[in-house]
């Protein structure tokens, strides 16, 4: 309708240029008409026709819209002047030397503003950078005629020096007037720090000459202490000096030789070997309770085991009968602490105990005498006695400070030190025929040694192992238990290679934390061992099973021993202070 009134509307038109009042000209085709709503379209005119000038103008940074798409170099483009001749995305690359970009000097330097900061804190006027004039007190500026901590003028100079030199006079006079009030006799003593400051002509000229007089109290008892110090360092081969204890014996028994005037250690004429066959124990049979703290390990006497020897926490040794009476037969104290380790000799008559005093005493069993005692300052914690027959009076003893220490008995002098162990050695155990000996320590290895070469034929020390402060050999020889602290016992062979038995591996017991005694059976069929739970643990050496476990006492089962000749007998020892016999 709208074009028809325009149509109309231009027909009544008198304008003169009009095609419908000329009739010659030709008819007009009408203009379209758009049905769009009105855009404004001027940025994009802008950005289809004139894409040049828009290229090369610039986004105002602090305009927060943006009515048309720019690219990339728009909005990269530097706002005034040219682009940097280097610079990749507004950074100068050759130039970086931040890893943020370019980072240029102060417009200050270093020397300038700590002159200036001095001046200000002392004077109170500085330098203003930015302008040429000064802050601060105005009226200091003026009287100082500006100048700087750096700048100081030359009749100040001089007297500063004046000044120095009239203080350095004063004071040596001062020092001459206390001299005198001292006196002639203080000047004259070569002890006195007045003698010594008078007579410093060079590094040597103030040394005390001649003999001084007495020593005050204080000088005779720091003396005193520092001889006593070096008194020990070489009578303990570098450590404490070991603590010396009245070694005495108590015999319990009624007499000390029979009608016969046989001694009470000698073995019964009918102890002998009852059978071939180990058994596993059942029952209780006897309490030995003589001690009064725990008992750290227990012996039996060798080969005939009438008599089981213990060393107890209580500083003291018993030796205790087995066959008959089942009493105690003799006390022997020598020792000022826990004894912690004991070993008899081959035939039983005398006895290796080594005690947490630092001390080694060598005792006959029978007169309970102590033959002889050694020390190096530190704790031994395994003592053993070379096992051939022409050999009992070395002794082999591993120590605290991670050495093995050989001492021959007949002269007390030390023959051989083995010291390749980097922690306290806990174990000593013969193999091969005696002619070597295999050692465990904190240190988490085992160590094979030839006897008397202090040199390591073999070193096992593997990842996953742990310390094994317990060892004990093989009836046939040719294995060795290793009570390892993460509750298991492990098998090695004594042969060249002193390799791990994998298949053989005995669990089940608690012993983390503590150096339980391992053993077997005569026959070699069982294994035994002890817990900190107070139980005694059998397994079958062929099958690796648990046989048996026995409650023995309350708390830590420390220590157990097969009896050697009555084959069905065992004997164990605990932390309260018991030692059983069970059968």
């Amino acid at each position: 309708m709208d074009l028809l009134h325009q149509y109309s509307d231009d027909q009544n038109d008198d304008e003169p240029d009009s095609p419908s009042q000329n009739p010659s000209s030709p008819p007009r085709l009408l203009p379209g008409r758009s049905g769009a709503p009105k855009v404004d379209d001027t940025m994009l005119a802008l950005t289809v026709s004139s894409s040049a000038s828009a290229l090369s103008r610039p986004i105002d940074p602090t305009q927060h819209l943006v009515g048309f798409n720019p690219s990339y170099d728009q909005l990269w483009a530097p706002i005034q002047g040219p682009a940097h001749p280097y610079a990749k995305d507004g950074i100068a690359q050759g130039m970086r030397n931040h890893k943020l970009g370019f980072v240029e000097d102060a417009a200050i330097e270093p020397f300038l503003f700590d002159e200036q900061y001095n001046t200000f804190h002392k004077f109170g006027y500085a330098a203003d950078p930015s302008a040429n004039n000064y802050v601060g007190d105005l009226d200091a500026l003026r009287s100082n005629n500006a100048v700087s901590v750096y700048n100081i003028p030359r009749h100040q100079q001089k007297k500063r020096k004046t000044e120095a030199k009239e203080k350095k006079i004063s004071d040596q006079n001062d020092e001459e007037d206390r001299e005198e009030e001292d006196g002639e006799e203080e000047i004259e003593n070569p002890a006195s720090d007045a003698w010594l400051l008078k007579n410093k002509k060079s590094p040597w000229a103030g040394k005390k000459e001649g003999l001084q007089g007495e020593l005050t109290e204080e000088q005779k008892k720091y003396a005193e202490e520092y001889a006593k110090k070096k008194g020990e360092e070489k009578s303990g081969f570098g450590g404490e000096k070991a603590e010396v204890v009245k070694d005495k014996s108590t015999f319990h028994g009624k007499e000390e030789r029979d009608y016969q005037g046989r001694s009470w250690i000698a073995p019964p004429k009918d102890a002998k070997a009852s059978n071939d066959h180990c058994y596993i124990p059942k029952r209780l049979v006897h309490t030995w309770s003589g001690h009064t703290k725990g008992v750290s390990a227990i012996r039996f006497f060798p080969k005939y085991g009438h008599l089981i020897l213990s060393a107890s926490m209580d500083t003291k040794v018993k030796i205790w009968d087995v066959f008959n009476s089942g009493k105690c037969m003799r006390t022997y104290m020598g020792h000022s602490k826990a004894v912690r380790d004991i070993c008899f000799s081959n035939d039983g008559t005398k006895f290796l105990s080594a005690g947490y005093d630092k001390n080694i005493k060598y005792w006959d069993t029978e007169t309970g005498q102590v033959i002889s005692t050694f020390a190096t300052g530190k704790i031994p914690y395994v003592v053993k006695l070379n096992p051939d027959e022409d050999k009992q009076n070395v002794l082999l003893a591993g120590m605290s400070d991670k050495k093995i220490v050989q001492w021959d008995m007949n002269t007390g002098q030390i023959t051989q030190e083995y010291d390749q162990h980097l922690g306290a050695v806990n174990t000593i155990t013969f193999v091969d025929n005696n002619r070597r000996f295999v050692t465990s320590s904190d240190d988490k290895s085992l160590r094979v040694w030839e006897f008397g070469i202090p040199v390591v034929i073999k070193y096992i020390s593997e990842p996953h192992m742990h310390s094994m402060p317990s060892i004990s050999l093989h009836p046939n020889a040719n294995w060795l238990a290793a009570q390892s602290l993460d509750n298991q016992i492990l098998i090695y062979s004594t042969r060249e290679k002193f390799q791990l038995n994998k298949k053989k591996r005995f669990a089940g017991h608690i012993v983390a934390g503590y150096a339980c005694q391992v053993n077997f059976s005569p026959d070699g069929r069982f294994v035994m061992s002890g817990d900190g739970e107070g139980k005694c643990w059998f397994w079958d050496w062929k099958s690796c099973k648990v046989f048996r476990t026995l409650k023995c006492h309350e708390g830590v089962c420390i220590g157990s021993e097969w009896h050697p000749l009555e084959q069905s007998k065992v004997a164990t020892c605990g932390w309260d202070g018991m030692i059983k016999y069970w059968d």
